[in-house]
């Protein structure tokens, strides 16, 4: 089928990356995917939540969208101190997919929270919180090294996510909004740099899919997060 943006099944949208959009953040960038744009900052705070183990760091994560992010104006997230049920679900499965990436027990007891603020919304922005997110995560990281805090970085995976869906029966990757708002099957994938799949959400919008249009649609994810990695490592300088 032809996209609305011309690209090819298997191609991704634009993707960029500005390292230190805010100055005070440990680790900040905007990430921008078409029209998606994402700032993600990390933040280093001594002491780690209660439910770790002692000595055990934390990684977690939070997300909220701006009330012009989108096409019509939103209710700004936070109501009565109450996330949108929404946002508590997509800064969980940032959250997650970020502490798959770092060896918690090397942090040390320290927490890193990655602020995901949404400027723009058009389709992938939980995909490219967490791959910005990633990138924030491991500046944070290296800049604990460089201060001596820690000897080494506790990162040990780069970890990407990217969208796919179907759209008139047709397979395609990295979907803008115009594309998911028509998906009959929507599906988020977050991989490491091993190959290993971190998380997999799949939902049959419009109707039901067969595993083999499962595995079709991580394929397409496995494509897209291989040249995500490549670009994350290439702004991290190695």
């Amino acid at each position: 089928m032809t996209r609305i943006d011309g690209r090819k099944e298997n191609q991704l949208r634009p993707v960029k990356m500005t390292l230190g959009f805010a100055d005070f953040a440990e680790g900040s960038v905007l990430i921008e995917c078409g029209k998606t744009k994402v700032l993600c900052c990390a933040s280093v705070e001594e002491g780690a939540p209660r439910h770790v183990p002692e000595g055990t760091g934390w990684v977690t994560a939070e997300y909220a969208m701006l009330p012009r992010a989108n096409r019509e104006r939103s209710r700004r997230d936070v109501s009565k101190l109450k996330l949108s049920p929404r946002s508590a679900e997509i800064q969980r499965l940032i959250g997650r997919s970020l502490r798959a990436a770092v060896d918690l027990t090397a942090l040390g007891a320290r927490t890193i929270t990655v602020d995901c603020d949404v400027l723009q919304g058009d389709g992938g922005t939980r995909t490219a919180s967490v791959t910005g997110g990633f990138i924030a995560l491991a500046i944070a990281c290296r800049g604990l090294v460089e201060a001596g805090v820690l000897e080494k970085s506790p990162i040990r995976d780069c970890v990407a996510a990217v969208s796919a869906g179907i759209v008139a029966d047709a397979p395609l990757l990295d979907l803008c909004y115009e594309e998911d708002s028509r998906a009959m099957v929507d599906l988020n994938c977050v991989m490491n740099d091993r190959g290993e799949l971190i998380e997999l959400q799949g939902t049959g919008e419009g109707r039901g899919f067969t595993l083999a249009e499962q595995r079709e649609l991580v394929d397409l994810c496995a494509g897209g997060i291989r040249q995500l990695l490549e670009k994350q490592k290439e702004i991290l300088g190695g």
